[in-house]
């Protein structure tokens, strides 16, 4: 059968561009399922035209268990999803509340979700557009980017620059003027970030780029937004790689097993296909006169006392052979990649939070790696950049109202927990925080923020002002009364 290997000798490469895009173009074949689109040839098809036998490895396989992309969900899924977006913590309120705005009108944990899921596969970029002095976000894969990073600061983009070949006719939909001897040719678009503008150059031939010529600049395309950055964010997926990519969330390894998988439960399913219409076999002689055999519940085949008839059927072990392997093979490569490994079949009751975390350690362990790259990383410096770009410009809502200024004193992101805690979790966090309050050793805001994921608090300096407005109801207890505790040895 085939392996990662082998498949990518069947995708096209092209040699004009930097050696990390066909490696990034490989995984993400992986990530959106056209893995096997280069093969001819489906599983069911078992000879050419020519009558000859088509090996396994030239055949698309009939089911695909997709064991990265799920993996990759997953981990997104804890890291972005509505229930586990952070929330913004800020000193100065207003800004916190602009920006928590922000965040809702350009949906930017959909944005992210796009981001960790296309940047699996080593790294994404994150575009900040303003426009009409609204904020608006884009996710670019990195196949055709290419970064620069300032020597003084490794860790900030000098530049980033989109380059790649197009058609001469697609040039001219776009509103290029273009020779139409030149239709059928191939140019060379590219277009430059910088820290003071967003540069289109002109298509080039490919043949003037061959010879060493540097684009133009297309003044007509090209705006300056002065932000004194390159507006964007450049995301390594997990630590490792090199410079530009980081490790994928899934290895080669992985996608070897899922290969593996996709083709067994392939050839699990043909076998159960043959076992439903089993092959005639007949050893002459069958019969005296030249016949046309029928097969059928209807029709009888006479043999002679020398011929011999058979059904050639395929024992139903084989069929749960395959299954078992494959799951044994989803556990190896869960494994691995440190997916969810747990099985819903086996819960019988609700569980706790922890205990949920618990089963779904590895998981958790992954996507809380993905948290520094993604959150503390890229979600952060975005909001930075917001920040920024609101001294430079107005920034406005959907109904044109405006932001103000914003600081970014102390900007930082408060996570949720990983699972919603149970009733029976909140009722001991609850006393637990109380007892710490009262004892003086947890403040009212810190105990507010704790418990603000699970009650679906946005704004805890609201809810505590509201608190202290109502005051606290009549008759109130503490949850963990301290006239009910047993003395302690200090106080016999």
């Amino acid at each position: 059968m085939a392996d990662f290997k082998n498949l990518q000798l069947t995708y096209h490469c092209d040699k004009d561009y930097p050696a990390r895009m066909f490696r990034i173009s490989s995984l993400t074949r992986v990530i959106d399922g056209t893995l096997y689109d280069e093969l001819e040839h489906p599983f069911s098809t078992e000879k050419n035209d020519a009558g000859e036998y088509i090996s396994l490895a030239k055949r698309r396989p009939s089911a695909k268990t997709r064991l990265c992309r799920t993996v990759v969900n997953d981990s997104v899924s804890l890291l972005f999803s509505e229930g586990h977006f952070p929330a913004v913590e800020c000193v100065d309120e207003e800004t916190r509340d602009t920006l928590t705005k922000i965040i809702k009108e350009t949906k930017l944990n959909q944005v992210m979700i796009d981001a960790a899921t296309r940047g699996a596969v080593g790294s994404v970029f994150v575009l900040m557009r303003i426009l009409d002095n609204r904020v608006f976000f884009d996710v670019m894969p990195t196949t055709l980017l290419t970064p620069l990073w300032k020597a003084n600061a490794p860790d900030t983009l000098e530049s980033m620059t989109e380059r790649y070949k197009v058609k001469g006719e697609l040039l001219i939909a776009s509103g290029y003027t273009i020779p139409d001897a030149d239709k059928t040719k191939e140019f060379w678009f590219q277009r430059v970030w910088d820290e003071n503008a967003e540069n289109w150059f002109l298509p080039q031939p490919l043949e003037e780029a061959k010879k060493g010529l540097k684009p133009v600049l297309d003044p007509n395309r090209s705006t300056n937004h002065g932000l004194g950055f390159v507006p964007g964010v450049w995301v390594r997926n997990l630590p490792g790689g090199d410079a530009i990519d980081g490790e994928p969330t899934f290895s080669v390894e992985a996608i070897d097993v899922q290969i593996e998988a996709d083709y067994l439960l392939s050839q699990g399913g043909r076998g159960l296909k043959y076992s439903a219409d089993p092959t005639l076999h007949i050893k002459e002689p069958a019969f005296g006169d030249q016949k046309e055999v029928v097969r059928g519940a209807a029709n009888a085949i006479i043999t002679s006392s020398e011929g011999d008839a058979k059904l050639l059927e395929i024992n139903g072990t084989a069929a749960a052979a395959v299954l078992d392997w494959v799951k044994g093979l989803r556990e190896l490569a869960l494994e691995g990649m440190g997916g969810n490994r747990s099985n819903a079949d086996k819960l019988a009751a609700a569980q706790s939070g922890r205990a949920m975390e618990l089963m779904n350690q590895t998981l958790i362990w992954l996507a809380d790696k993905l948290r520094i790259s993604y959150g503390e990383g890229a979600l952060l410096s975005l909001l930075n950049m917001v920040v920024a770009a609101s001294s430079k410009f107005a920034l406005v809502d959907k109904k044109g109202n405006k932001f103000g200024a914003l600081s970014n004193e102390d900007l930082s992101l408060r996570w949720p927990q990983w699972y919603a805690p149970t009733y029976a979790d909140k009722q001991t966090q609850a006393e637990t925080l109380d007892a710490l309050r009262l004892a003086g050793l947890l403040s009212q805001e810190t105990a507010v923020k704790s418990l603000a994921s699970g009650y679906d608090i946005s704004d805890t300096a609201d809810e505590i002002r509201q608190i202290e407005k109502e005051g606290p109801p009549p008759n109130a207890q503490p949850v963990n009364d301290p006239a009910k505790q047993p003395l302690s040895n200090s106080d016999d």
